[in-house]
């Protein structure tokens, strides 16, 4: 059942450690640097390392139900691992990615059953009354949803001490991204006209 995750690290290894110019045994002996730390959602079908076709080293990740972040609390694995990469790493984009036919988001508002995942996802579902408010039709309400809780998550990780500290500083930009996969487009959250744009081309 393993054989595909066992072919394909057999293509990663003479990829990225072989050949003239192999790129893990430099990240080995000086270290990593990556620019970005992405969240996403952990839908194996909008992989940041497989849709953004990124070598290793690129980005930090962090992956969650939905993408959704929840309020700050010292000690989480999400906390941790933005305060060691934003004062240990120098990572400068913090990315906050959702997905278009997110089953986290279906679960939200169709009120699933199971206590185990409900506890964790309830923390969106003032996003869910948002879109509620505004959409009439099911799949309105989903797509809306989608949307509201990146926008939900960008005001939750701001509050997190490192992020708050290095926004102060200018030291990092936070976005809200949306991977349309029906479209195969990225869409960026964007202040001035409070609208997800187009920005993949």
């Amino acid at each position: 059942m393993t054989d595909t995750l066992i072919e394909g690290f057999k293509t990663f290894k003479q990829n990225t450690y072989k050949g003239s110019d192999p790129l893990m045994p430099s990240l080995i002996k000086e270290g990593q640097n990556p620019k970005y730390f992405i969240i996403s959602c952990i839908d194996s079908r909008s992989n940041p390392g497989t849709i953004f076709n990124t070598p290793p080293g690129a980005f930090f990740a962090h992956k969650a139900m939905g993408a959704i972040v929840r309020p700050y609390k010292q000690g989480t694995a999400l906390s941790a691992a933005l305060h060691f990469a934003l004062n240990y790493n120098e990572v400068d984009t913090v990315i906050i990615m959702g997905h278009t036919q997110c089953g986290a988001v279906q679960a939200l508002a169709e009120k699933l059953d199971d206590d185990e995942i409900s506890s964790f996802i309830n923390v969106a579902k003032n996003a869910l009354k948002r879109a509620e408010a505004c959409c009439s039709e099911h799949s309105e309400v989903l797509a809306r949803t989608e949307k509201e809780v990146v926008l939900e998550s960008l005001n939750n990780i701001k509050e997190y001490p490192s992020v708050a500290n290095a926004l102060a500083e200018k030291r990092v930009t936070v976005k809200g991204w949306v991977f349309d996969m029906k479209e195969a487009a990225i869409l960026e959250y964007k202040d001035a006209s409070e609208t997800f744009e187009n920005i993949s081309g």
